[in-house]
């Protein structure tokens, strides 16, 4: 389990990162995994039958941001809007921002719709409400390690979840970003922005979409050194279900859960994390529209 860097990849991009190991054996139990993230269809299924609404549709709270002025207490997601213009990469400010009214039903904004995009995966879902729909599926979010079990498809110490080579054969084998990040998305994959579930070949286990289009949530806490704690202990870690506590060096007050896979942002100019071992991060309250999740059981439940 976790990343070294390919000998081919340059130091921008292309490389793991460094929360990504030590790299240590893990040992999972059997588990099933849904073959592709929970789409708009399925989630709309969930919320019809509950009555449920999702953080991004409520309103925040001043108790939960005492230091917000009051016109930035609206309901909203943050959004990827590419900028018109060559920018720094040093600034993700430039191409990430808060959008009132963005939320699963209108990811990138009041003026989007998921109508027509039925199989498309959901997006700015909240931890929470990944782990809602979970609960009303008879499933839960996959651990970190399970996730990476299932990503790799049975292949070991390969960088991508299909194998060595990033495009083999001259193929594309996942929906990432191409042209020049973060303002021009040339689409040669055949999409720009997020696709549909299962448009890329599967993994070796037949689970789509293991790396690229939407980042998935992991039931771990998140925290920077949790790989070099398991490698002090030593041995073979089982079932490992990650830290007690979260803890973000970068943000020490942010409660962070682990997002694994990469999405159709990651490019060798900037993020490489479509590499099978590498890992994200995100606060437990907070969706994007490149954020999704998909399901384990134990059973083989479905629904």
């Amino acid at each position: 389990m976790g990343a070294a860097d390919p000998p081919e990849m340059d130091m921008v991009g292309m490389r793991a990162i460094t929360e990504s190991r030590p790299i240590h054996r893990v040992y999972v139990d059997g588990f099933f995994m849904d073959k592709t993230d929970v789409t708009n269809a399925q989630f709309a299924e969930f919320v019809k039958a509950t009555g449920y609404v999702t953080i991004a549709e409520k309103t925040p709270t001043r108790a939960e941001f005492p230091g917000a002025p009051p016109e930035n207490l609206v309901a909203g997601g943050v959004v990827f809007s590419p900028p018109d213009h060559e920018v720094p990469l040093n600034d993700h400010f430039q191409w990430w921002s808060y959008v009132k009214g963005a939320n699963w039903r209108h990811p990138s904004g009041p003026n989007s719709f998921i109508k027509g995009k039925e199989v498309y995966p959901v997006v700015q879902v909240a931890y929470a409400d990944a782990q809602a729909y979970a609960r009303w599926a008879h499933k839960r979010l996959p651990t970190e390690a399970e996730w990476e079990f299932a990503a790799r498809g049975g292949l070991a110490g390969k960088p991508y979840v299909w194998g060595e080579k990033f495009k083999p054969e001259g193929k594309w084998m996942a929906n990432t970003y191409q042209g020049h990040f973060p303002d021009q998305d040339s689409g040669a994959d055949g999409f720009i922005g997020i696709s549909p579930v299962g448009k890329f070949p599967p993994n070796g286990y037949g689970l789509y979409d293991m790396a690229g289009n939407v980042w998935q949530w992991t039931a771990d806490w998140y925290r920077l050194d949790y790989y070099a704690q398991l490698a002090k202990i030593g041995g073979v870690a089982r079932n490992p279900k990650g830290p007690e506590t979260p803890l973000d060096p970068t943000e020490p007050n942010e409660k962070k859960k682990v997002h694994r896979g990469g999405s159709f942002l990651c490019t060798d100019q900037y993020c490489s994390r479509y590499m099978v071992g590498t890992r994200g991060k995100g606060e437990v309250t907070t969706g994007t529209n490149h954020l999704g999740f998909r399901c384990v059981s134990s059973s083989g439940a479905k629904r």
